[in-house]
């Protein structure tokens, strides 16, 4: 996931941090800790009414009838909303992200209509143009039309309409307090509309990028988000506690349904008003070729050539039997599971991948700059074992386990193409120095190596331009 890095949830830019200031003070957090809880708290007691749907309308006296427990697709998504509505108001009413000044609004401004107009139709045509391009793609790929993905493109026909009808009050109300309302958006308008007119090339690349990865995860973000959250709902109790395996396995789909949920949210609400849009999305093609082979339809394991799972088992195959030992690796799972929803949680509204959307610094990553990626490695390495196989011998437990690491070695070339991204905002430098002098990670392995990396300088790249 995106590496960004508790502090204070408003305050100057984030991008006019000194790198090289407060050498032993951790910089402050985009985002507040609080915005996760608050996530969490909202997707557990939905989770909960669901499940007991049931019983609670027993209790209430409701004729509930057969409905049984709330486990269905359109439950899925009103706990997504769930999460998601008290982020948005803690952010607002508690953090007032909305007064940050990297938001680029001025709420002192109140331009009269027929200055900003002009420019507002103009966003609207490359707003709607982008959404065009997006939904061109998913109607000429099959694969956004079979199994999970057929929810996701069942939902956005539905939502669509109403995406562009609310477009309109809204480019025409943010406009006018904008500071400088001709961004990519504009910028991408203006060349369709007016040919020869001069434009900046840059603001559109950025702007047709941070969609692309919007168009990209939110399809698959939602695809995902019923199955798992229906197996949560309707699994019995009685399975969950039947041994120490099943319910290490509840455990660790709950934190993936609390990592989904909350990366979900993220990646709808990339809003101005928020301070949760997005900065710059990542240049480089390397990052987005080490980010997609993540993923489906590009994904390269799971089936594909870095299946590290042939002739395998996991961890409950190999240590039946062994309740103790069983007890005590699942809770090394549950654990680093944990931090890795943990570190999704971190971000808030503002998890995505493949974009900047401001420094965060608080949770785990006060102890490592990539606890998603570190903890998310270690849960594969401890929970399929793959040394050991059930059939094919020591050659394929050789196998699985050199491409294991091929799988880990992938990871590690998305953090470097991330972090070569973030590097651009003196606000990450801040936090890579931080991080390489304080954070429990990196200090471990500057002791373990007897040499200490020397302190990150800003260079600017060109590609990446400046962060809103």
């Amino acid at each position: 996931m995106n590496i960004m890095a508790e502090s204070a949830p408003s305050g100057p830019a984030e991008s006019a941090i000194d790198p090289l200031a407060k050498a032993g003070a951790r910089p402050r957090s985009a985002v507040s800790a609080g915005v996760g809880i608050v996530g969490l708290a909202g997707l557990v007691a939905y989770l909960s009414i669901a499940r007991f749907a049931p019983d609670i309308a027993a209790f209430l006296g409701i004729d509930w009838g057969d409905r049984g427990r709330m486990d269905g697709p359109s439950s899925a998504i009103a706990s997504v909303l769930a999460c998601g509505l008290p982020m948005v108001l803690w952010s607002v009413l508690v953090d007032k992200v909305h007064r940050n000044p990297s938001t680029g609004i001025d709420w002192s401004l109140r331009r009269p209509w027929r200055e900003t107009i002009d420019i507002s139709l103009t966003k609207l045509a490359g707003m709607w143009a982008t959404w065009g391009l997006i939904a061109l793609i998913y109607a000429t790929m099959r694969y956004y039309w079979e199994g999970n993905y057929a929810f996701s493109m069942n939902l956005l026909e539905t939502v669509a309409p109403w995406l562009l009808l609310v477009s309109v009050p809204y480019m025409l109300w943010l406009d006018r307090r904008m500071v400088e309302p001709r961004d990519g958006c504009w910028q991408f308008g203006r060349w369709l509309i007016a040919p020869g007119q001069p434009v900046d090339g840059r603001a559109i690349g950025h702007h047709l990028r941070a969609w692309a990865v919007k168009g990209f995860f939110t399809a698959f973000m939602l695809s995902i988000v019923p199955g798992n959250f229906s197996s949560l709902v309707t699994v019995p109790m009685s399975e969950v506690f039947a041994n120490p395996y099943m319910t290490g396995i509840w455990a660790i789909n709950f934190l993936y349904l609390v990592d989904v949920h909350i990366a979900t949210v993220g990646y709808i609400l990339t809003l101005k008003p928020l301070d949760a849009h997005i900065r710059t999305a990542n240049p480089y093609g390397m990052a987005w070729v080490a980010a997609l082979v993540c993923y489906p339809p590009f994904i390269l394991m799971n089936g594909g050539p870095l299946d590290y799972q042939v002739n395998g088992s996991d961890w409950g195959y190999w240590l039946q039997g062994h309740d103790l030992l069983m007890i005590l690796w699942g809770i090394v799972l549950v654990g680093l599971t944990a931090v890795y929803s943990w570190a999704t949680m971190a971000f808030g509204i503002r998890f995505s991948n493949l974009t900047h959307r401001g420094v965060i610094t608080h949770g785990p990553y006060k102890y490592t700059r990539h606890p998603a990626y570190i903890s998310k490695n270690l849960s594969w390495w401890v929970g399929s074992l793959p040394f050991l196989v059930t059939a094919g011998g020591w050659v394929e437990g050789a196998r699985n386990v050199v491409l294991l690491g091929l799988v880990s070695g992938v990871y590690y070339w998305r953090a470097k193409t991330e972090e070569k991204h973030l590097l651009a905002d003196p606000a990450y430098v801040a936090y890579w120095n931080w991080a390489q002098d304080n954070a429990l990670v990196p200090r471990f392995f500057a002791r373990l190596t007897g040499r200490k990396r020397p302190l990150v300088r800003l260079e600017p790249d060109p590609r990446v331009g400046p962060v809103a």
